[in-house]
């Protein structure tokens, strides 16, 4: 099976200054991966390389195995940008009906219905958009991008400008395209929680240049280091709790209510401090690595940039 959508070795020069360096990326079909950055990293310019609005100054992009600027292509995915692409002059039904037609939509009367129930419009498919909230835009984009039925979605901060309890509803409905209709998703985002919430791959650009590419879980597990984070049934003593200062292969760091963290040293076990504190009669529940959360790592990742520098 071919990949959704592949960039090989991509560079793009606007204005003297080279945007793109270079980059590759590959994602896969029933993907949801996030594209960060920070603004001017790059985002925006690859995305418009891959929906072929922009041309790459070199290298490859193919979308389902085919090149980018294959006609048949804008027939397979669909978008989101910036500008969301609706006019306020006419209602939800109206902006859906004029897009099927652009895409030669068969039944786009019955596609319609479904999509504005999917987004959560239905009740609103009559009125005129320039009376919707940032959200309902947002969603009624997501099913101008739909009304085709493509195969892969590519989505630009598709969450910019929208309150929490729209960010939430916005969310389940990607999820559910992606279970219900097999989609692919690929998306940039300032949002590093809403990327660890529904991501299952991602990347990272900075100055025109991929620094990590690959499953986030992977990548977050490969980043927690040798943190260990021991929950009690209670607090422990402060008699115990010195003694964890004082041992120094333990590596204590922090107390909360009941969770002590540490960062061992080589040589030390986590049995060693399990074994301390069973020892000195406080009941440990469990005991774990500590995870690295998307904001952790990413600015690792970053700090680590520049001090290569």
């Amino acid at each position: 099976m071919s990949s959704a959508l592949q960039l090989a070795g991509v560079r793009k020069t606007l204005g003297g200054r080279e945007v793109l360096k270079g980059i590759s990326l590959t994602v896969e079909p029933g993907d949801v991966f996030g594209y960060l950055g920070s603004n001017g990293a790059g985002k925006t310019t690859t995305i418009r390389i891959a929906l072929d609005l922009v041309r790459a100054t070199s290298g490859d992009v193919r979308v389902m195995g085919e090149s980018a600027s294959s006609p048949d292509v804008r027939r397979r995915i669909g978008f989101m940008l910036e500008a969301d692409g609706l006019y306020n002059a006419l209602s939800a039904v109206e902006n859906l009906q004029f897009y099927a037609r652009l895409y030669g939509v068969r039944n786009a009367g019955a596609r319609i219905a479904s999509l504005l129930v999917d987004v959560g419009l239905a009740a609103r498919g009559r009125d005129r958009v320039g009376s919707f909230s940032k959200g309902m835009r947002q969603r009624l984009a997501l099913a101008r991008a739909l009304v085709h039925d493509p195969q892969v979605l590519v989505l630009d901060e598709p969450m910019s400008g929208i309150d929490p309890s729209g960010q939430v509803e916005l969310r389940g409905i990607l999820l559910d395209v992606v279970h219900r209709g097999g989609k692919t998703i690929f998306f940039s985002s300032h949002d590093l929680d809403e990327v660890q919430r529904i991501c299952n791959r991602i990347a990272l650009i900075d100055q025109g240049t991929i620094l990590v590419d690959g499953e986030l879980a992977v990548l977050m597990r490969e980043r927690s280091g040798h943190e260990v984070v021991i929950d009690t049934g209670s607090v422990p003593p402060e008699a115990v709790m010195a003694g964890l200062r004082d041992a120094h292969g333990f590596g204590f760091r922090a107390a909360t209510d009941r969770r002590l963290e540490f960062s061992p040293l080589p040589g030390t076990q986590v049995s060693d401090i399990v074994g301390f504190l069973v020892g000195r009669g406080v009941m440990v529940e469990g005991a774990r690595r500590k995870e690295a959360s998307l904001e952790e790592l990413y600015t690792t990742i970053l700090r680590e940039r520049e001090g290569g520098q």
